[in-house]
């Protein structure tokens, strides 16, 4: 690279050589050091981005240039046979830095640094400086030269530059997506501290590598055809969008990753920047509740079955055993005087009579199953049920306006209790809430310990409901819904029943509606 004349003429400057130049063997006549010193001097006063003078022996100035008036704000005529320590800083100059500085340079024959230098005005700047011991062409010591260059724009920009690096280095290393940066050729120049955990590699692994190494097959080996295709076609497929595709780690495992892609062109470089996000977390906790909203479906299904059966029970024993009496009342009546004619009559109502009987035989078994139902309780944390039943029941709430909240008493759990059946009550509770509150609101799920039981709440402001509603919430086949089978109450009484608790609903003051519900929690027995 070709050096700009400035620069050009400080090595020629800080030499004996130039020293000697002007004032030694190479001028043979006067004329000739005349026309020599002009030249130089003309060379000196066009640097006018250095400060370059000369001092004597006991370091007083003699030469003072252009760039020096420029960049100290002293005219010549003022620092002429002025000592150099009108430069220096007060506490430098105290100390005795300059004539430390002008005998390290006789010593050593130069001295280089960068220090604090004043202006006229007294302002101070940051200053690279050259102090050059200068001979003349028989050794002896004449004087120094110097070259001072303000370098407080540059440094002061070298370090807005530093600072800006490392603050994008600490960006990189705590953002929670990992970043890889690519070059033309799909070769990794930059590797996240999020990369490095995501992937398993650390950053000198992979640098100078190609992307491909984290990709499972087939896109390993179809990558760079991609690549090849976009930079001949322009042809954007990938980048400036999102789109799920799979990652694999140094130990061989393949996980799911979202992927944007940006490209940037500068320098004459072209760079491609991937942002990653693993969606293995994600994934697993919606196959999760999933699962989860299967199972609930499922216990649903049953729960409304065995309230369905229950009350069917309760309904049919009561007309059939009216049949019953019936036919043994018609019995009753045929045992008169057309007994011979109705012998057959008889037989056949007796038959129905007995038929009858056991039907409601059948349906009295059949309800006392349903009411003493077994439960599989076991002892479950509190506030991870109501987390996962909050997550499927509160499903579109914050769409339509409702903020949810939890208040839980560390002292309320855990709970003695079938985990997927109580989170059914809650998952009811909280969709009917939901529905109440068509408006938006908010909508607490409070929990408490009293004595041997878990208190639960699930509280909304909506419209309330009326006493005449009240009274009939538990009911089954009893809804204030349009399309509702008025089961859903129901199921959840016979849940919280079978329990050991109780559940009831309140209308506060302040409106609104309040489902409470309890649960046994459990002694230090069941707990261990």
């Amino acid at each position: 690279m070709a050096v700009p004349w400035q620069f050009a003429i400080i090595p020629l400057l800080t030499t004996a050589a130039a020293f000697g130049w002007l004032f030694g063997r190479r001028a043979r006549t006067a004329c000739g050091r005349a026309q020599m010193s002009s030249e130089l001097s003309l060379l000196i006063d066009g640097a006018t981005n250095y400060a370059i003078y000369m001092l004597d022996t006991g370091g007083h100035v003699t030469i003072w240039n252009r760039g020096a008036e420029r960049i100290k704000g002293w005219a010549e005529a003022e620092v002429l046979g002025r000592h150099t320590a009108i430069f220096y800083t007060p506490e430098d100059a105290d100390s005795g830095k300059p004539a430390r500085d002008l005998a390290f340079a006789t010593a050593h024959g130069r001295l280089e640094e960068e220090s604090w230098r004043l202006r006229k005005d007294g302002s101070r700047f940051l200053a690279s400086v050259t102090i050059t011991a200068l001979s003349d062409a028989r050794g002896r010591h004449v004087g120094f030269g110097k070259v001072v260059h303000d370098v407080t724009g540059q440094r002061a920009s070298e370090a807005a530059i530093e600072a800006r690096e490392m603050q994008l280095r600490s960006i990189l290393a705590t953002v929670p997506d990992a970043m890889v940066v690519i070059d033309d050729r799909g070769i990794i120049s930059s590797f996240s501290a999020a990369a490095e955990r995501l992937f398993g590699y650390a950053e000198a692994d992979v640098l100078g590598r190609n992307i491909s190494l984290l990709m499972p097959q087939p896109d390993r080996d179809a990558h760079d055809d991609y690549l090849a295709r976009y930079l001949d076609t322009g042809e954007r497929r990938i980048i400036g969008t999102t789109r799920r595709v799979f990652g694999l780690r140094q130990d061989g495992s393949i996980f799911p990753l979202e992927l944007a892609v940006g490209e940037a062109i500068g320098g004459g470089q072209r760079v491609f920047t991937g942002f990653i996000r693993d969606l293995s977390a994600k994934e697993e906790s919606e196959a999760r509740l999933a699962a989860l909203q299967a199972e609930l479906s499922h216990v649903s299904r049953l729960s409304a079955m065995g309230t369905m059966a229950s009350t069917l029970a309760h309904e049919l024993n009561q007309p059939i055993a009216a049949v019953a009496n019936y036919v043994e009342a018609s019995i009753d009546l045929l045992d008169g005087e057309m007994a011979d004619r109705t012998a057959i009559l008889r037989d056949a109502l007796k038959d129905a009579a007995g038929e009858a009987f056991r039907a409601g035989s059948i349906v009295r078994r059949l309800r006392a199953f349903v009411a003493r139902g077994e439960v599989e309780k076991t002892v479950e944390p509190l506030e991870p049920l109501i987390e996962d039943a909050s997550a499927l029941g509160l499903a579109g709430a914050a769409e339509r306006g409702i903020v949810a909240r939890h208040r839980i008493d560390p002292d309320a759990g855990p709970v003695l209790a079938d985990r997927v059946q109580i989170q059914q009550v809650l998952v009811n509770l909280l969709r009917n809430a939901v529905e109440a509150m068509s408006g938006g609101g908010m909508l607490e799920i409070r929990a408490t310990g009293e004595g041997a039981q878990a208190h639960l709440i699930v509280a909304d402001d909506g419209p309330g409901l009326s006493a005449e509603v009240r009274d009939r919430l538990f009911e089954a086949f009893s809804s204030t819904k349009r399309d509702g089978m008025g089961l859903g109450l129901s199921i959840c009484r016979t849940i919280v029943e079978a329990h050991g608790g109780r559940i009831w609903a309140v209308s506060p003051p302040s409106g609104g509606t309040e489902f409470h519900f309890t649960l046994p929690r459990p002694d230090t027995e069941d707990a261990a």
